[in-house]
């Protein structure tokens, strides 16, 4: 029955991955689909994972962080100045809306209570960036997802490793986006 439950979760994984760089109107497609494919995998029985299963630490955090880029980029894409950062502001808002639906799943499945708070750091890096404009929102926004990604990609990274199978290979279909976020960031 385990392996059964893992192969679902891994289902919607790999569902996941397929939903890279769409459309916000593909993207919503995509998650009533996925959202069916659970079903009929039997995914309404995964209430059963026990959150012991599952690193319900390393979720609680991701879904933190993600919560946390969503409002960055959203505000980022009203208040930067340049066009690539309010560019990059939703991509990062959209990027980490989806994989916070991931992230949702797995917790629902492990009974891991979701959140919408975003990370301490994150609430107090949105504050900061509320506070300027222009050129040193720009800077600070910049500077800020250069961290927060760097730090992101060496959790993700030992996860991809260390995790248990679920956060695993979220963590490793994960990276190469955050990766890109890193490259996105450094070159505003």
């Amino acid at each position: 029955m385990r392996i059964v439950k893992m192969v679902a979760i891994a289902s919607v994984v790999a569902l996941g991955a397929c939903r890279q760089n769409t459309t916000a109107d593909e993207s919503a497609a995509n998650d009533f689909a996925m959202n069916d494919v659970l079903v009929d995998n039997g995914a309404a029985n995964m209430t059963n994972v026990a959150a012991s299963d599952i690193d319900t630490t390393f979720v609680t955090d991701a879904l933190k962080g993600d919560n946390g880029e969503v409002a960055i980029g959203n505000l980022a894409a009203v208040q930067a100045s340049s066009q690539a950062a309010k560019d990059f502001g939703r991509t990062l808002a959209t990027d980490h809306g989806a994989h916070k639906q991931k992230l949702l799943a797995l917790a629902s499945a492990a009974g891991i209570p979701a959140t919408d708070e975003p990370s301490d750091e994150a609430k107090t890096n949105l504050e900061k960036l509320k506070a300027l404009k222009g050129a040193d929102f720009d800077k600070e926004f910049k500077r800020m997802m250069v961290e927060d990604h760097e730090k992101d990609i060496a959790k993700y990274e030992k996860q991809a490793s260390a995790g248990d199978p679920q956060t695993s290979a979220l963590a490793k279909e994960t990276l190469p986006t955050l990766k890109k976020h890193l490259e996105t960031a450094k070159s505003l």
